[in-house]
């Protein structure tokens, strides 16, 4: 899903009209929305507990400091934008007034750290075992009626 979300925030950046903040507020929830994803796939992949993540509501920051410390090599700046995002409170603006985006990053900022994310994540998940997937769900024996 959240290579689906990253899509959809290029394609909505396409949209955004220059001079118009408001215009980018789809592309910036899709691609927050894309980062949260990445980084909740890296830490399942590499064993936190689903409630563990959860629990972290919406907490970018939180979330890449137990991805770097599960093995993310990412760049400074893009750790300490995460970090601020969080401090600014981007997805509390972004959804829910967004015309208080002059408050938040810039939108070339943040999707070059999705960008980043997104690659640097997919490597690690390419190259980790699928052992640690949910398992499957069993089968519900339906009666006939």
């Amino acid at each position: 899903m959240a290579e689906e979300y990253r899509k959809a925030a290029h394609v909505l950046l396409q949209l955004g009209r220059r001079g118009a903040p408001l215009s980018h507020a789809p592309c910036r929830l899709s691609a927050i929305h894309a980062i949260e994803l990445y980084l909740n796939a890296l830490l399942i992949i590499k064993g936190h507990e689903r409630s563990q993540i959860r629990a972290l509501q919406h907490d970018l920051a939180a979330r890449t400091a137990l991805a770097i410390a599960s093995g993310l090599l990412l760049r400074k700046r893009t750790a300490a934008h995460l970090s601020a995002m969080t401090g600014n409170r981007e997805y509390v603006v972004t959804r829910y007034g967004p015309e208080m985006a002059a408050t938040i990053s810039q939108i070339n900022r943040l999707t070059a750290t999705l960008d980043e994310v997104a690659a640097k994540v997919a490597a690690i998940l390419k190259a980790s075992p699928r052992d640690s997937a949910p398992p499957s769900s069993p089968r519900i024996a339906r009666s006939k009626p």
